[in-house]
């Protein structure tokens, strides 16, 4: 036998047409990012001031310098706050300018589980004293 099929069955052939054809049918999944380094039986209170807030994919952030209860003459502690997609926090009423650096702000996060100075947003209070993007808002 000479040509396409040298050295490849007709069965084998076949086999690799049908998966090919099964994978495109599927189309691409969607990637889900695990919350499983967040402590969700945990909330953890921050108050502090914006530094930054990064409106970005796959997941927003808000960089937070929080004071140092135990010693107020330390440096601020610099707090990584993981938020949803941009897409999402648009639904709940988030916008891109809904913070600024100097904020004044009160986060509740779902800590990090290794003690890190990091978690998840669970609430925002802006520097009104208004909750950004309270569940309420989210429209259906």
């Amino acid at each position: 036998m000479t040509g396409w099929g040298q050295g490849i069955s007709v069965k084998t052939a076949l086999a690799a047409l049908i998966v090919a054809g099964a994978m495109l049918i599927a189309g691409p999944t969607p990637a889900h990012h695990s919350r499983a380094m967040f402590d969700t039986s945990k909330q953890v209170t921050l108050v502090g001031t914006v530094k930054e807030f990064q409106w970005t994919n796959p997941h927003c952030w808000i960089q937070v310098l929080v004071p140092d209860s135990k010693n107020p003459q330390a440096a601020p502690v610099e707090w990584g706050v993981e938020m949803g997609a941009p897409v999402e926090l648009m639904r709940k009423g988030w916008k891109p300018g809904s913070l600024n650096p100097g904020d004044k702000v009160t986060i509740i996060v779902n800590p990090l589980r290794d003690g890190q100075s990091g978690g998840l947003e669970v609430s925002v209070t802006g520097p009104d004293g208004k909750i950004i993007g309270h569940p309420a808002a989210e429209t259906k």
